[in-house]
């Protein structure tokens, strides 16, 4: 199971960086939604994913004044439903509770965030990673809906929407595109991002881009999210259309019926439309969860099928031993894109759906490429279809492939000497996100592991002496490209804690997580003690309180220090690179405390509780222990509050908590 929520980590990853960095998915929102559920299913709740990718070395990089994150996606009207009940029970309200709601047409484009200063547009980033984007502001000043300057706007503002390419304005940019002889875009939203983000702006300029705006902060004198959106169309932005304010669930559902019956004959590509909660109070009591607000909500719409047929499937080995099947599909048009491949996720998969090679089936998609396998079209299955039969050995490395226990993948045992797993993790630790060694490919490296120069990444550090000698005289190596292998590695050795652990590539260690543990630690030193600890069989009593840090990624933290290979990896690679401590960039009055509530508060949920005493800086756990700082004390306190009493601890009542 670990193993399976580190490759299903690794693949959203790799995904959030084809369709955020690159502009080119080869992943279906289906699909892509579907690895998701997967993940947070497995991880019982705890989220450690983070939405975007990182801004690429050819943008400027600026910070967000707030992060853009993603939304929690409704796929059907139980979710809906299932979503308004858990902000009730969050705002401590009956579930059945009527929240007014502001509803909009889910844009499929490329976010943009505009920053104006005393009225002045100062500057426009893409998402990025949610945190830092890409400075594309004299690409944004192209486009004729950003107005250039506000009226009755605060000292400084930040603006918010989507950046898209109608659909007849796309058709005739791909006619220009396949007349010049150049390669057609793969759909309105691919082209959009592609425009934007030009490096030189007179490209971007000759593009038919088009700016939905939906979102303005602060503005103090609004205080619902529909007065929002109507001074933002007296600034001169065009808001979505068909959005309206609901005050129930039947009219959403009904707004919701209307806009799918009028996608087909909208102007843009929608996949979807939002619910936002419209009281901006409420909003900010609501908070977010690690990637995404609490008060809002994308529905999307079904997905679009066609009909295909599979003509192989091939097994692919992940970085954990995970043996991925396939399929190879007859290239099918659907919804206007060409797919060829989906997932086909698992050996259950394969079986509970009796997918065999030759089958027609019907695929779906919801917006991008890879599509996913809905059934088989028995009445067109070939009378010669023969079952498929799933690998019981690697296909790499021929070694046994297993099921453990409940785990849905069936997985290489060769951990530390199969080929595909070993590659697969270089290739994790070399990533943008991790060590950032961004002048090294994928054929560059497997050069070098198919050759047996590295089996690591510590061996790829070693080749900074030897490369003159290894590759001068080869294909591809002229002088120059070896001394930028020399220079990656050289500036590679530069590296963050997050950065490393996350590099290291344990199971459950995701960047959000890499980031706790980093703050927890503060310095390489401090973790490598920790995972000695783990390796002699002791343990990190404050390691199980950290926010965020669950039982499962504990237990992935002892094991990898138990097992001789990767414990000697991960010191001879904390050897070779200068790791910069963590020091807290906000000074908030109780970093590094922990503080558990027991019993029941009176002016506010249990979860609004904890959101506060994270702003304030405080580790929020559920037991109480001799590494507990402060227990606060509600009606009713059990033996909680026995416990704190006998070991001393600071307590608070509800009144003291409030005031801290």
């Amino acid at each position: 199971m670990p193993d399976r929520i580190a490759a299903l980590r690794a693949e959203i990853e790799k995904h959030n960086r084809l369709y955020y960095q690159n502009d080119a998915p080869i992943l279906s929102d289906a699909d892509y939604d579907a690895l998701v559920r997967e993940l947070r299913a497995l991880e019982g709740g705890e989220d450690s994913l983070s939405i975007g990718a990182p801004a690429l070395e050819t943008f400027d990089k600026i910070p967000h004044d707030t992060p853009m994150m993603s939304l929690d996606n409704a796929m059907n009207a139980d979710e809906v439903d299932a979503f308004f009940a858990r902000a009730c029970r969050f705002l401590d309200l009956p579930e059945d509770t009527p929240l007014s709601c502001w509803l909009e047409p889910k844009i499929d484009g490329l976010s943009l965030n505009l920053i104006y200063e005393q009225g002045h547009l100062v500057s426009a980033a893409t998402r990025g990673d949610g945190r830092v984007g890409e400075v594309v502001t004299a690409n944004a000043k192209t486009l004729s809906d950003i107005p250039q300057t506000l009226k009755d706007a605060p000292q400084r503002l930040e603006i918010r929407g989507e950046v898209y390419i109608s659909i007849a304005d796309f058709e005739t940019l791909n006619a220009q595109q396949q007349a010049a002889k150049r390669t057609p875009f793969a759909n309105p939203r691919n082209a959009a991002a592609g425009s934007l983000r030009q490096l030189d702006p007179a490209v971007t300029a000759s593009r038919p881009l088009r700016f939905f705006a939906y979102h303005a902060a602060p503005l103090p004198q609004i205080t619902h999210q529909h007065q929002m959106v109507d001074w933002l169309q007296r600034q001169g932005f065009t808001t979505p259309p068909h959005s309206r304010l609901c005050p129930d669930l039947a009219c959403l559902r009904d707004t919701f019926a209307h806009i799918q019956a009028l996608r087909p004959d909208l102007p843009f590509d929608i996949d979807g439309v939002v619910y936002k909660i419209d009281d901006l109070r409420l909003q900010k009591r609501l908070g977010f969860v690690a990637r995404a607000p609490r008060w809002a909500l994308a529905h999307k719409f079904p997905a679009e099928q066609a009909i295909s047929v599979i003509e192989d499937i091939v097994i692919q080995v992940g970085r954990t031993g995970a043996l991925t099947p396939v399929a190879q599909l007859r290239p099918t048009n659907v919804g206007g894109v060409m797919v060829r491949r989906a997932t086909l996720h698992n050996e259950d998969e394969i079986a509970r759906k009796d997918i065999r090679i030759g089958d027609h089936v019907l695929i779906q998609r919801a917006g991008d490429v890879i599509p996913q396998v809905v059934a088989v079209v028995l009445s067109q299955r070939r009378a010669d279809a023969a079952p498929f039969a799933f690998p019981h050995h690697c296909p790499v490395c021929g070694a046994q492939a297993i099921r453990h226990g409940n785990d849905i993948q069936r997985r290489c045992i060769a951990r530390a000497t199969c080929p595909a797993q070993q590659f697969e993790v270089i290739r994790h630790a070399v990533s943008r996100r991790a060590l950032n060694l961004d002048g090294i490919g994928t054929k560059q490296l497997e050069m070098f592991f198919d050759e047996g120069l590295i089996a690591n990444i510590a061996d790829l550090f070693d080749l900074q002496d030897k490369a003159p000698a290894l590759l001068t005289g080869r294909e591809g190596w002229k002088t120059k490209a070896i001394q930028n292998f020399i220079t990656t590695l050289i500036n590679g050795r530069q590296t963050t804690l997050p950065r490393f652990l996350f590099a290291l590539g344990i199971p459950h260690l995701g960047e959000t997580a890499a980031e706790t543990l980093a703050g927890h630690f503060g310095t390489v030193e401090a973790f490598l003690s920790c995972l000695n600890t783990l390796r002699q069989g002791g343990a990190d009593p404050a390691l199980e309180t950290l926010d965020g840090i669950g039982p499962k990624l504990v237990a992935s933290l002892k094991d990898y220090a138990q097992h001789d290979t990767p414990w000697a990896l991960v010191q001879r690679l904390s050897q070779q690179l200068t790791i910069a401590p963590v020091t807290p960039t906000v000074s908030l009055p109780y970093s590094g405390k922990t503080i558990v509530f027991t019993g029941t508060l009176n002016t506010m949920s249990r979860e609004e509780a904890k959101e506060r005493a994270k702003a304030l800086g405080f580790r929020v756990s559920s037991d109480v222990s001799r590494t507990t700082d402060v227990v606060v004390l509600g009606e009713n306190a059990g033996s909680k509050r026995q416990k704190a009493e006998a070991l001393g601890l600071t307590i608070w009542d509800e009144e003291r908590f409030l005031g801290a």
